[in-house]
């Protein structure tokens, strides 16, 4: 990366700056994180941003699903600046290392949580297939096992002859508190 000599050789001052700029950002961006912070980040994330750690910590405190909206707004909300770019971003990633969980609303609009043994009472929970009851109104989930839908999935599949079968399975309702 081209650094003070750049601005030597007769670059304008303006390219100049933004070169030193980009080798700051390079830089900070692979400083370490605190000891904290690396227990808490999923796994297969090699590093936490402030933003990644912020987004962690919304979904931390979040009681069930929550939108990539609603999300943003509790982190702007906490003082971070961040986009919903990045929370989106961070939010498929979880998903695609599978910390976090994805349902999708009756409007198609998807909610996230974190999911995982760190992030379940009972550590065995999580480590299979599941499912989740999700309130319309809050976004309140429970974990729940359901047996018969795995054998009715492959059965079915089976049936119209498709092998390697997988299936998604999101059930809403009301909370016992909005019920």
């Amino acid at each position: 990366t081209p650094g003070p000599a750049a601005c030597r050789s007769g670059l304008p001052d303006l390219v100049c700056g933004w070169i030193s700029l980009a080798a700051m950002a390079k830089k900070l961006a692979t400083v370490e994180p605190a000891a904290d912070q690396a227990a808490a980040r999923p796994a297969g994330r090699t590093r936490t941003t402030r933003q990644s750690a912020a987004i962690d910590q919304a979904l931390r405190d979040a009681d069930g699903f929550r939108t990539a909206q609603e999300l943003f707004d509790a982190v702007r909300g906490s003082g971070h600046k961040i986009g919903l770019t990045t929370v989106y971003r961070h939010l498929n990633l979880l998903a695609e290392l599978g910390s976090a969980d994805i349902v999708h609303r009756a409007d198609g609009e998807a909610q996230f949580r974190l999911c995982g043994p760190m992030h379940e009472p009972d550590p065995a929970a999580d480590t299979e297939h599941h499912h989740h009851v999700v309130c319309r109104v809050c976004g309140r989930s429970e974990q729940v096992s359901a047996p018969e839908v795995e054998d009715w999935a492959e059965r079915v599949a089976r049936a119209a002859g498709y092998t390697e079968v997988t299936h998604t399975v999101e059930v809403f309702g009301l909370c016992p508190l909005h019920s």
